[in-house]
């Protein structure tokens, strides 16, 4: 591929950060227009398909970059289907911040894992910043706020963005889904487990089942008193009979409106008990570029915690107590992410 030059938008300083999104598929591309919007930052885009990096780019104004030129970039946004480990640990050696989007089970431990890598080299990694995980973090850390205690931590989603999307979730059916139960780590078989959950409008009500998705490994890393977690999907029957089949037909580009519901059960001060719920009802791609949109514009901005924190460097999880969770959550809604919480009555969340 060859490299142009890029032009400066009118009002964008020729010293702006240079993010570099790397997957321009539907939630990749979504990612790059709404980093590109802000007159702070300059875009690069990175695909394996040169003629759809270009097409992107030229929609924002942006470069097409191979991934070897991506080096140069300050932050990185990994928007492609996983692994992204072995990308993010190359980055990261190269002092580039990583912004991953990655919900495969292994590829996110491998992630984790990466926590000193980047201690060393002094840069973040975020990792799962997408609709779940990501926003369901976040949505946790708001509803924690309301209690003295959590015991429970439940998500629950419903729908995908692109293909890649849509075949992550077709093998997270099909898998083995992880667990905490009474503190003690769990594995049963992906598609089963079936719970009516309830999403906002209007998604509304869907039968959901045990997923092998990263949610619990995640919220526990950051809820680590929580001695109940668990992860569900939606799902048809067709579903959760040919998952541990091939695709029997390719997926849509891009599917439609999806959701996710957060459920803390735990207690008040005053020792009552309480259920909470909140969630969002959206194109999963919108939701989920929103989120790592949200999160190297909080990156590049400096808005880090001091170094004695340990957040201005390393692994960096959604639903982290040293978070600006209200500000992070504001600035997703902002992206066109309703956010609601069940109250009883109609009235959306406030951060």
């Amino acid at each position: 591929m060859t490299v142009r030059v890029a032009p400066t938008p009118d009002g964008t300083s020729p010293n702006a950060p240079i993010v570099a999104v790397v997957g321009a598929g539907v939630t990749g591309s979504r990612v790059a227009g709404n980093l590109a919007a802000l007159a702070s930052i300059r875009v690069a885009v990175v695909d394996t398909r040169e003629d759809i990096a270009e097409t992107v780019a030229r929609s924002i104004d942006g470069i097409a970059i191979d991934l070897d030129h991506a080096q140069v970039a300050d932050l990185v946004v990994l928007a492609l289907p996983a692994p992204h480990s072995a990308l993010a640990r190359r980055f990261i050696t190269n002092g580039v911040a990583v912004v991953s989007m990655s919900d495969d089970v292994d590829d996110v431990e491998e992630l984790l894992q990466l926590h000193e890598l980047a201690v060393h080299h002094g840069v973040q990694l975020v990792v799962g910043a997408a609709m779940a995980p990501g926003l369901s973090g976040l949505l946790t850390r708001l509803l924690a706020g309301q209690l003295a205690t959590v015991d429970e931590i439940h998500v629950a989603m419903h729908g995908t963005a692109g293909p890649a999307c849509a075949r992550q979730h077709h093998r997270a059916l099909g898998g083995t889904a992880v667990g905490l139960h009474d503190g003690e780590w769990i594995r049963r078989p992906a598609g089963a487990g079936r719970e009516l959950c309830w999403f906002p409008e209007p998604v509304n009500a869907y039968d959901c089942y045990r997923a092998e998705v990263p949610e619990p490994i995640l919220l526990h890393r950051v809820f680590p008193a929580v001695t109940r977690m668990s992860a569900r999907m939606s799902g048809t029957r067709r579903d959760r009979f040919t998952a541990r089949l091939p695709m029997l037909s390719p997926p849509h580009r891009e599917g439609g409106v999806g959701g996710v519901r957060v459920e803390l059960r735990g207690a008040l001060a005053g020792g009552e008990r309480e259920t909470l719920v909140a969630g969002t009802s959206v194109r999963s791609g919108v939701a989920a570029s929103a989120v790592a949109a949200t999160m190297a514009r909080w990156i590049l901005g400096g808005q880090t915690a001091a170094p004695t924190d340990g957040i201005s460097s390393g692994v960096i999880v959604l639903g982290d107590e040293r978070l600006p969770t209200a500000d992070l959550l504001e600035q997703i809604r902002a992206c066109g992410v309703p956010l609601s919480e069940f109250t009883g009555v109609s009235r959306p969340a406030e951060p």
